[in-house]
């Protein structure tokens, strides 16, 4: 592969044109960012949208250093003076690192196996007569006798024959085409075979691998990570199984070119190098593939429910009082306002005597009075089942019509409370009102505050723990910079942690931006963003049409419109009889929104000397100043009154939220301490590759009771056996 094939290999893989991957590549390589592109320079990429610039961006490095290492192996092939035309073209045109290593394999510098020993001692060409299987009269050892030497150590006949099949072995086992039809066999027809060690402390945990075998290619990424678990901490023995003596006669066919006096010492080579030099290899090479691919859809699936959980509507306009459960300690309180600010705090005693729990009531009433408080988050840890029977007891005794209450997903808020960034923030609170702040303040805009959070913390996805931890952080931090691009952020109220993740924003950055608007007041236009220190004008190009500004100089400082494209805008207001000053009128925009969606953009792009596609972007973006995209998602599900285990039956239709996506299914929070399970085989009635394809996390959906294990806690939830009239 030359480096110029590169756009066109990856135009292929993504279904695009040359011309499209040609020019992301050279954004990409001129410093531009991802969202960016996405966003800014569609009229370049074809409209690539942020996931394909993000893959193209991966096979771009992928392929680059393949390139790289081709020219590494055609150098050192070359000083060894072996490197022939029919190499140098297989070389060349290898499209994947594992054929360029099997192309070197012969060639690369090795420990001094028993083969090199054989060449040293003079028995390669006696291994050379053996693999072209020559002289048809004799035996092999009568050919070998004229190799014996004792100053090369080679004392007998059979010493020589010997040295010779460990020469041969590593010739036939080395052959790169010879290896790939292997891998292919392995990975096809061989199977993961386990075994319990069932005197181990977490035996148990893996009884489902007793005895267990599954074909190779079938098996899920979920559970390749399971058995790799159960295999670190001690509990599986597990072995990669194939028919060896059918692979043995394969190979001997490959190699045998017609009946010689060598068909018998070749099969005992063929045995030995598959038993000692091949199978060994490619035992793990498809173990580690198995890890990389498994890898590889658990990271996938943990960025997709964490965009989808970044995503989720925010509960806006609310005052709200986050309860943090627990026992002993107590449940901490927060009261936070519509803005954010913590306006009150404290510790309640919700799980000990009446006359603590009556006291807590009448604190909480005083504090709902008090603050005209209209929701109520209580966090899903510990003591949470009677925090909520609390709660829904204190909103149907003092008829509370006002006040809902949601359960929600602390995963991660104990780490946030403790974190530097928590600190920084809510300097004269302790760790444990810190953690009732998390928990008001991400439902009133989960976005802003789980980006405060590591996200392995979050709790969305399977075996986070069990993955390459730097792949699994570049996804996670992708998906974050995705979504806070997509989203946007106010510029004015935009903590650093937030700010951080926009596009051509670092974290240094983001803490002067804060500074900056510390130490002179709110911005009131996007040229300020240059004052602010380090941020020159390439970062400012990145970031800029991310950042809003609402009841700023410009309307436009408060829509996705890049500042580049003010001029543009301005003329487009104008065609259609409309000027800056209607955008902060409510009547003018309800006009403007009618007309933009009449108008014909390739016509006024002609006419501007514009693209189209950035003048449609311009005029959705005009219509809609200050828009929030999560507006259009269904608002999370709040709840009045408490739902107890003893009264959930089998059958029982019933409505909740989707907490987190696996391979195998979703489990869904139906106002239960423990979330119910939807199998994946529950989800359709027609048979789906993925959970994905039917749920999303956030998701508000109907369900269908299906089995209720009290004594395991485990509830199953049906979605395809939901009725029909029931369903919306």
């Amino acid at each position: 592969m030359q480096i110029n094939d590169i756009p066109v290999l990856i135009a292929k893989e993504l279904g695009v044109t040359p011309k499209q991957t040609s020019a992301a590549i050279e954004l990409l390589d001129g410093g531009n960012t991802v969202p960016f592109i996405a966003r800014y320079r569609k009229e370049a990429t074809g409209a690539l949208e942020d996931e394909q610039l993000r893959t193209l961006e991966e096979r771009l490095t992928y392929l680059r250093n393949l390139v790289k290492r081709q020219e590494e192996i055609l150098a050192k092939i070359e000083e060894q003076g072996k490197l022939t035309d029919e190499l140098k073209t297989a070389i060349e045109k290898a499209q994947k690192l594992q054929e360029l290593e099997d192309l070197y394999l012969p060639y690369k510098q090795k420990k001094r196996t028993r083969a090199q020993i054989a060449r040293e001692r003079g028995l390669e060409p006696l291994a050379k007569l053996m693999l072209e299987q020559a002289k048809i009269k004799g035996t092999p050892l009568e050919e070998a006798e004229s190799f014996i030497n004792a100053e090369k150590e080679v004392a007998t006949a059979e010493d020589a024959l010997q040295g010779a099949m460990d020469i041969a072995a590593e010739v036939i086992m080395e052959d790169a085409k010879l290896r790939a039809n292997m891998r292919t066999r392995l990975w096809n027809n061989g199977h993961i075979e386990t075994e319990l060690v069932e005197d181990t402390e977490e035996a148990d945990t893996f009884a489902m691998y007793k005895d267990y075998s599954e074909l190779i290619h079938t098996l899920p990424s979920h559970r390749i990570l399971a058995i790799n678990r159960g295999e670190a901490k001690g509990c599986l023995k597990v072995h990669v199984t194939i028919d060896a003596e059918d692979c043995q006669s394969r190979i001997f066919r490959r190699i045998s070119k017609a009946p010689s006096k060598w068909d018998e010492t070749l099969k005992a080579v063929i045995e030995d190098g598959w038993k000692r030099l091949l199978f060994p290899a490619l035992e793990r090479e498809v173990r580690s593939q198995l890890t990389e691919d498994a890898e590889a859809q658990a990271i996938k699936i943990f960025g997709v429910n964490l965009k989808q959980l970044l995503l989720q509507a925010p509960l806006a306009g609310h005052t709200v009082l986050g309860l943090d459960p627990g026992y002993r300690t107590g449940c901490k309180m927060a009261v936070v306002d519509a803005t954010g600010h913590v306006v009150d705090h404290g510790v309640i005693q919700v799980t000990q005597s009446d006359g603590a729990k009556a006291a807590a009531a009448k604190t909480v009433l005083g504090l709902i009075k008090k603050h005209h408080i209209t929701l109520i988050s209580i966090g899903n840890g510990t003591a949470s089942y009677e925090t909520e029977q609390f709660t829904a007891q204190l909103i149907a005794d003092h008829h509370l019509t006002d006040v809902h209450y949601l359960i929600t997903n602390e995963a991660g808020a104990s780490v946030y409370s403790a974190s530097a960034l928590a600190k920084e923030e809510l300097p004269e609170y302790d760790v444990t009102i810190r953690g009732a702040v998390s928990i008001a303040r991400r439902i009133q805009d989960p976005l802003a505050e789980l980006v405060k959070i590591d996200p392995k913390a979050i709790g969305v996805g399977q075996y986070q723990h069990d993955v390459n931890q730097k792949e699994l952080g570049a996804t996670l931090d992708a998906t974050i910079e995705s979504t806070v691009n997509h989203v946007g952020v106010d510029l004015n109220t935009a903590s650093g942690a937030l700010l951080k993740h926009i596009a051509g924003i670092n974290a240094t950055i983001a803490k002067n931006i804060v500074a900056y608007r510390n130490e002179n007041g709110i911005f009131t236009s996007r040229k300020q963003l240059l004052k602010v220190p380090r941020l020159g004008p390439a970062a400012f190009t990145q970031c800029a049409g991310f950042l809003r500004i609402a009841g700023g100089k410009s309307p436009l400082d408060n829509t996705p419109v890049h500042p580049e494209s003010y001029e543009l805008a301005e003329k487009l207001l104008a065609r259609l009889g409309f000027g800056l000053n209607d955008l902060n009128d409510k009547d003018a925009l309800a006009m403007l929104a009618a007309k933009a969606k009449l108008a014909d953009c390739a016509k006024l792009a002609k006419e501007l000397d514009a693209g189209e596609l950035t003048v449609k972007d311009i005029l959705d973006a005009l219509v809609k100043p200050g828009r929030d995209p999560r507006e259009d998602l269904p608002a999370p599900l709040t709840r009045q009154a408490v739902v107890k285990l003893s009264d959930i039956k089998e059958g029982s239709i019933m409505r909740g939220t989707v907490r987190n996506i696996t391979d195998f299914g979703a489990f869904v929070d139906i106002g239960l301490k423990t979330a119910g399970l939807i199998h994946i085989s529950e989800m359709s009635q027609k048979r789906i590759k993925h959970p994905l394809d039917v749920l999303a996390v956030g998701d508000i959906i109907k369900v269908m009771v299906i089995s209720v294990d009290e004594s395991r806690n485990r509830i199953g939830l049906s979605l395809k056996q939901v009725p029909k009239e029931n369903i919306g």
